[in-house]
């Protein structure tokens, strides 16, 4: 039997309950690949929530690539089979060479997501874009690794789409997609200090601002000018 959430959990948000229960009827039953979503209407009068919260739950699902929607039709829930068959393979750089390639392809999308998250992105995934900017500046102020904090932030902006694809790329990159991950114990040393991180985090602040106020022009600009930032910096260590 779902729990209809009728009033949130603890420390929880109406929209991330109504997630999870409709993440559990797909993980569980009744409802299986290839099957089509209850209308939003259906849904409000089985979970007892607004329409708002039901679009903001179906989001969530459509970024994790559990259900997509076709035209004219409805939503239906994916085979997770078939979504993992369209991830990517991974790419891990070898060196600062490698990690500037990889630089350029991330622009070419990640500039673009975030302008769609500007406009796309729901409240509880706005709010988790945030949260991973939040804690990528806790990490710095306290002195550990921020690599892992640094993919989160950027893997949220391309859920903030709602396009799986560009989660799927994010995904396969995982924390390879920072360049700093890879680099030698000597690079890194030579290359990353606090400043260079606190430079980074100002970045991001830009990005996260443009996103929560639905700017996708400024979302991209901000993104471009992050990405290109550390072009910038990585190509000027080669010379150094």
């Amino acid at each position: 039997m779902i729990r209809k959430p009728s009033t949130a959990s603890s420390g929880r948000t109406l929209a991330q309950d109504t997630t999870e229960a409709l993440r559990a009827k797909i993980a569980s039953g009744p409802m299986k690949a290839g099957d089509r979503l209850p209308t939003e209407k259906e849904l409000e009068a089985e979970f007892g929530v607004s329409r708002t919260v039901i679009r903001e739950a179906v989001a969530v699902l459509k970024a994790d690539g559990l259900v997509e929607p076709r035209r004219g039709a409805g939503i239906f829930v994916r085979d997770p089979e078939g979504s993992r068959r369209k991830n990517l393979p991974s790419f891990v750089p070898s060196g600062v060479h490698e990690a500037l390639d990889l630089l350029e392809l991330r622009m070419a999308v990640e500039i673009e997501a975030a302008g769609l998250a500007a406009t796309r992105r729901s409240l509880s995934q706005d709010a988790r874009i945030r949260e991973c900017q939040v804690q990528f500046e806790r990490a710095i102020e306290s002195g550990a690794s921020a690599v892992d904090r640094d993919a989160a932030f950027h893997l949220a902006i391309a859920q903030g789409t709602n396009n799986s694809l560009f989660t799927s790329f994010l995904e396969s990159l995982g924390s390879n997609a920072i360049p700093r991950s890879n680099l030698s114990d000597e690079d890194r040393a030579r290359l990353i200090d606090r400043s260079y991180l606190e430079r980074v985090n100002k970045e991001h602040r830009a990005i996260v601002d443009a996103i929560s106020a639905g700017d996708a022009d400024g979302a991209r600009v901000a993104m471009r000018a992050h990405l290109s930032g550390s072009i910038t910096r990585y190509r000027t260590s080669l010379s150094t």
